[in-house]
C-alpha cells in the first residue's frame, strides 16, 4: 500500500467499526478483523484515514481495486460501504453500491444485510429493507442502497459515497460512461465523498469505461500521471512475467490472489487451470483473466493467428500516412468491406526506400476503418469498443457507406499523387460502388487487382507472420488493428492455413483482411517506373 492513514485518529475510529463487522457466510461467522488479510485492513485504513475533520474533506477520493475472483470482493464492498454509513455525519446522506447486474447487486447487498442482522448493536442502529435493497441509519436518516445500474436508477443521485462493483462489465455497456457520471455527480458538493471502483479483469480485451479507468489508474501507479487524490490497488503480474507466462506457475498464484489459502484454494486454481488447458485456448484465456487477473490481449490468444503474438512488438506508435509516404518508394492498398453490418477496412503498405534488395526491405503499414451508424446500433455488445476506436481517430462512423467510399477514394488519390501507388488489392465481389468512386478521382480499373480469398491467402498469412516476428512489417500500433488481429482465427483447408470471417465467428477482422490484401500485392515486389527519388526528397 503506497499510503497509510493521513489522519490516524479518523482511521482508528473507522477501523474499530470495520473490524467488528461479521462475515456471516464464512465458517464460524468471524469478524472482518479476525478473518481478513492485512491488505483489506490497509485499504480501509487508507480510505477512512484520508478524511480531514478540520476541513470536512477527504483528501484521497478516488480508489480502484483490481483483483482476481474469490478474494472477498463482495464482502469487502459491503464492509467498506457499511462502515462509511456508520461514520457519516451528514443528515440524509446517500451511499450507493452500483452493480452492472441484479445478481452482482445481490452479492453485495446480502453480505451487508447479514452483517447488520447478525449484530444486535447494528440492528438497533440500522433498518434493513430487503425489498428495496436498502439499509437506513436511524440516527442520521442516511441510507446505503444497492442498485443494478441503468440510467433511471442513478439519474439525479446526490451520493456521498459510491462503490462501483465489477467495472469490467460496465465496460461492455455503451451508456456506462453516462451512468457513472450520473451516479458520481453528487460528489461535487460533498467534499467528504469518495468513489471506489472494484473489478476483476475482463473476459475479453478491456473496453469502454473499464479500459479508461484501468489505463488511468495504471498511469497513476506508474508515476506517469501525478494525481494525489487517486489511489490504485492493482493486483497484476509485471509485464515480464506475463510475457514469460509465469502466471501459469502455481508458486506465483499469490501475486494476484492476496487471499490465497484463505478464501482462495491454490489447489483448486491449479486443478481448474489444468482443466481449462485441456479444454482449449478459449477456456484458458477466460480462466487466467478471472482467476489470475491476466489481461486478455492478442499476445495471449493462443490458437488464433500466430502473427498476433508478435503484433505488439512490431508497432511504431504514431506512424502516420504522411510519414509512411515520405519513407517509402512504393505503396500498395488493400480494401475489405461488406454489408451495412460490417466494418470497411483500408490498409496501405509502403516499402522502405533504400539501395538494398527490395525483397528484404521493411514494410510500413497504416490503416483506417469506417462503419455505418446502423452497424453500431445493431452491435450493442461492440458499442463501447467502437466508441474507443472513434475517439482514437482510428474508426470513422458514417451515415452511409457511400461517405466511407468517398473518403477511401480521396486517400488512395493522395497515395497516387505522391507517385507511389502500385496497385489496389480487394475482393472484387460487390466492389462496383467503390470502383465508381475511384473513377471519379481518376483511378481506373487497371489499377485494381482482384485478390483471391480463402486458401489462396495462405502464403501471405505466413509471410506477414514472419515479417512481424522479424519486425520487417511495422505498423502504427492502432488499437482497432490490434483488436482485429486478436479476433482472427485460423482454419485448415487441406494443407493451407486460412483466416476467414466464418472461422472467426461474429468477431470482426475486416481491417486485418485489408492488410492481407495490401500485403499480397506488396509481396510481388512492385516498382514504380516513374518514381523519381530525388524529386520526392526535394
Amino acid at each position: 500500500m503506497p499510503v497509510g492513514a493521513l489522519f490516524p485518529e479518523e482511521a482508528d475510529a473507522a477501523l474499530a467499526a470495520f473490524r467488528d463487522l461479521r462475515v456471516v457466510d464464512a465458517a464460524g461467522s468471524p469478524t472482518i478483523g479476525e478473518s481478513s488479510r492485512e491488505w483489506i485492513i490497509d485499504f480501509a485504513r487508507a480510505l477512512f484515514g484520508a478524511y480531514d475533520p478540520d476541513q470536512a474533506k477527504r483528501l484521497i477520493s478516488n480508489y480502484f481495486i483490481l483483483i482476481a475472483k474469490k478474494n472477498g470482493k463482495s464482502t469487502t464492498a459491503a464492509a467498506i460501504m457499511l462502515t462509511a454509513l456508520l461514520m457519516n455525519w451528514r443528515q440524509s446522506a446517500e451511499f450507493l453500491i452500483l452493480a452492472p447486474t441484479l445478481e452482482v447487486a445481490n452479492n453485495s447487498f446480502f453480505a451487508a444485510r447479514d452483517m447488520v442482522k447478525f449484530d444486535d448493536e447494528l440492528s438497533g442502529m440500522l433498518h434493513v429493507q430487503d425489498h428495496l435493497k436498502q439499509i437506513t441509519h436511524l440516527g442520521t436518516g442516511s441510507i446505503l442502497k444497492v442498485v443494478a445500474a441503468d440510467n433511471d436508477t442513478v439519474s439525479g443521485k446526490k451520493a456521498t459515497g459510491v462503490l462501483v462493483d465489477e467495472l469490467w462489465l460496465f465496460g461492455k455497456r455503451a451508456n456506462a460512461e453516462n451512468i457513472l457520471r450520473e451516479a458520481t455527480g453528487g460528489l461535487v458538493s460533498r467534499p467528504e465523498g469518495f468513489v471506489v471502483y472494484l473489478s476483476t479483469q475482463s473476459d475479453e480485451p478491456p473496453a469502454g469505461v473499464f479500459k479508461q479507468k484501468l489505463e488511468y489508474f495504471r498511469a497513476v501507479r506508474d508515476g506517469k500521471i501525478v494525481d494525489k487524490r487517486s489511489l490504485p490497488v492493482l493486483f497484476e503480474f509485471p509485464p515480464k512475467m506475463v510475457e514469460e507466462k509465469a502466471y501459469l506457475e502455481p508458486a506465483n498464484f499469490y501475486i494476484t490472489n492476496p487471499n490465497i489459502g484463505l478464501s482462495v484454494d491454490p489447489e483448486w486454481i491449479e486443478e481448474k487451470l489444468t482443466e481449462a488447458q485441456m479444454a482449449g485456448d478459449e477456456s484458458v484465456r477466460g480462466f487466467i483473466a478471472k482467476h489470475l487477473n491476466v489481461e486478455i490481449s492478442q499476445n495471449l490468444s493462443g490458437g488464433y493467428w500466430p502473427g498476433a503474438a508478435y503484433w505488439e512488438d512490431a508497432a511504431e506508435p504514431g506512424l502516420t500516412l504522411e510519414a509512411l509516404l515520405s519513407r517509402c518508394d512504393v505503396a500498395t492498398v488493400g480494401i475489405d468491406g461488406g454489408g451495412l453490418d460490417d466494418l470497411y477496412g483500408l490498409s496501405i503498405i509502403g516499402r522502405e526506400r533504400g539501395d538494398g534488395d527490395v525483397r528484404f526491405r521493411r514494410w510500413f503499414s497504416w490503416s483506417h476503418t469506417w462503419c455505418a451508424k446502423v452497424a453500431v446500433e445493431r452491435r450493442k455488445s461492440e458499442q463501447s469498443k467502437y466508441s474507443d476506436f472513434a475517439k482514437a481517430n482510428e474508426l470513422t462512423v458514417v451515415d452511409n457507406l457511400d461517405d466511407a467510399e468517398v473518403a477511401i477514394a480521396d486517400i488512395i488519390k493522395s497515395v497516387d499523387d505522391a507517385g507511389l501507388l502500385a496497385g489496389i488489392g480487394m475482393d472484387p465481389v460487390g466492389a462496383k460502388s467503390l470502383t465508381d468512386k475511384l473513377a471519379c478521382v481518376g483511378i481506373g480499373l487497371d489499377r485494381i487487382e482482384a485478390v483471391s480469398q480463402g486458401y489462396k491467402l495462405n502464403g501471405v498469412i505466413i509471410d506477414c507472420e514472419r515479417r512481424l516476428f522479424s519486425k520487417t512489417l511495422v505498423h502504427g500500433g492502432q488499437s482497432i488493428m490490434s483488436w482485429a488481429v486478436g479476433n482472427a482465427k485460423l482454419e485448415m483447408k487441406g494443407n493451407a492455413v486460412v483466416i476467414t470471417k466464418q472461422a472467426s465467428g461474429k468477431a470482426k477482422i475486416d481491417p486485418l483482411m485489408a492488410l492481407l490484401d495490401a500485403a499480397t500485392l506488396m509481396g510481388n515486389h512492385p516498382t514504380i517506373s516513374s518514381f523519381d527519388v530525388n524529386a520526392m526528397i526535394a
